[in-house]
């Protein structure tokens, strides 16, 4: 759907490099089935139970990844120096 979340944009931007063909396919069939693009959010989150034909390792990797997303916005911004560090 045109209208995705951020949450599932950010995840994809981050993880759809490092996924199998399998994973894939499942976070396809996630991002397109629900009626509402908000329930991945909710399940994401774990504000609402994930439905069993949806809870894959997908799920389990956006779930990771909600819980990231909120440590690192509770989190304060890094120092700049810590920015411009080369990756190792």
């Amino acid at each position: 759907s045109s209208h995705t979340h951020p949450l599932s944009s950010l995840f994809a931007k981050e993880n759809l490099s490092k996924m199998s063909e399998q994973q894939l396919n499942l976070y396809d069939r996630l991002i397109n089935e629900p009626s509402n693009d908000w329930d991945i959010y909710y399940w994401a989150t774990e504000a609402k139970p994930t439905p069993a034909e949806f809870e894959n390792d997908v799920m389990a990797m956006l779930r990771d990844f909600a819980k990231n997303k909120k440590r690192e916005q509770r989190l304060r911004q890094p120092d700049l120096e810590y920015l411009f560090e080369p990756p190792r």
